[in-house]
């Protein structure tokens, strides 16, 4: 495992900072939800790890961690397109045909095609092999009728990476296909999910009998499964360098509030802030190992599961701490509260953190087989 960047990594980590450092304020408050997109790609920041042959830098997986880590700290616009640019796009560049792939990707890396997913569905929960929406083969392709839900920026995206069940009768992991479906197609009708915070984020996606041409299957029919395991891979190649560099900036704002309330010297506040540094700092590390298993295998290791997990637990706890030290405080929201009610926002929104990106039951099964090596439990 490498934790020093290489001279080449480090010159671009020192470009990129500088660039974030002047373009960031600009856009974190602008508005425009594609602006940030168009920006990075006109820098050159869009596709980093994808073939120069389909619009990308073709640079080592280490890169992609560099830019995910300065971006977090320098707290960047997440984009409406990071599920195009992160998963769907290296999913087409693997299974697309060369029309999809001359069609797909470089919109993608512009901004101009914003992509949801469609994976999640309400009954089948974190079983994504219990996908029950349907594709029903026609004489120009097929017609699509379900619903998913959870599916990010999807009342923004003008394409979704769907899965459906194109074989009758199929269950569990077979009969399933990948579809790439215009969301602008009849038939498609989007509902916002609010959440605890107030903000609409996530979407459910109402399907009734949508026509997909035949040309918009990704993969061979029949083998969605092995296509969307792909698109899962690459969701969590830098995904744990992001959450822990998220999380960096909160420790740092968690100690700026330790000081302002004048608690720098309580020995349990004390205690508390050092077990969250220690945390951090595992976070870290195992985050360095995942990007060494990334650069060796070119796929992500268990240690992408194991940084979720500790993520989740650490955001929620670091959250929770930040609204005991307000006191009394802690029920005040809004402008004239504490830090202008970023604590009770954040208290709100990590309590989704164990259920999205994979619940933690989920992952601690994965942990168990595939770190530990115990028996499967079903």
């Amino acid at each position: 495992m490498r934790l020093r960047d290489t001279p080449e990594e480090a010159a671009f980590r020192a470009g990129l900072r500088a660039w974030l450092a002047e373009h960031v304020p600009r856009h974190r408050d602008a508005g425009a939800p594609g602006g940030w997109t168009k920006a990075l790609h006109a820098a050159g920041y869009t596709g980093l790890t994808w073939p120069a042959a389909y619009g990308g830098r073709g640079l080592p997986p280490t890169y992609q961690g560099i830019y995910a880590e300065e971006s977090a700290l320098a707290e960047a616009p997440e984009g409406v397109n990071v599920i195009g640019l992160g998963m769907v796009g290296p999913t087409i560049v693997s299974h697309g045909t060369p029309e999809q792939q001359k069609r797909f990707l470089e919109p993608i890396l512009s901004g101009e095609y914003v992509f949801c997913q469609g994976f999640s569905e309400p009954d089948a929960g974190s079983d994504l092999a219990a996908v029950r929406t349907r594709a029903t083969a026609t004489a120009g392709g097929w017609r699509v009728t379900g619903e998913k839900v959870w599916s990010s920026y999807a009342h923004q995206a003008d394409w979704c990476l769907l899965l459906a069940r194109t074989q009758p009768g199929s269950t569990a992991h077979t009969g399933l296909t990948c579809l790439l479906v215009d969301m602008r197609s009849p038939g498609v009708r989007v509902l916002p999910l609010r959440q605890a915070t107030g903000d609409s984020d996530f979407n459910q996606i109402v399907l009734t009998d949508v026509p997909v041409p035949r040309d918009c299957v990704l993969g061979p029919v029949g083998e969605g499964w092995r296509i969307a395991m792909t698109t899962l891979a690459h969701e969590r190649g830098t995904f744990g360098i992001t959450l822990t560099a998220r999380l960096a900036v909160e420790f740092d704002r968690l100690l700026r509030t330790v000081h302002d309330l004048g608690l720098a010297d309580d020995p349990a506040v004390r205690a508390e802030v050092a077990e969250l540094h220690v945390q951090l700092q595992g976070l870290r590390w195992t985050g360095h190992r995942t990007m060494a298993a990334l650069a060796r295998t070119g796929k992500p290791g268990p240690e992408s599961s194991i940084l979720k997990l500790h993520w989740s637990i650490t955001n929620q706890r670091l959250a929770a701490f930040a609204l005991r030290l307000l006191g009394p405080a802690a029920v005040l929201h809004g402008p004239d509260s504490h830090a202008a009610g970023h604590w009770q926002h954040l208290r709100l929104r990590s309590r989704a953190n164990s259920i999205e990106g994979g619940t933690s039951e989920i992952l601690r099964g994965i942990i168990a087989e595939r770190v530990l090596g115990l028996p499967r439990t079903r």
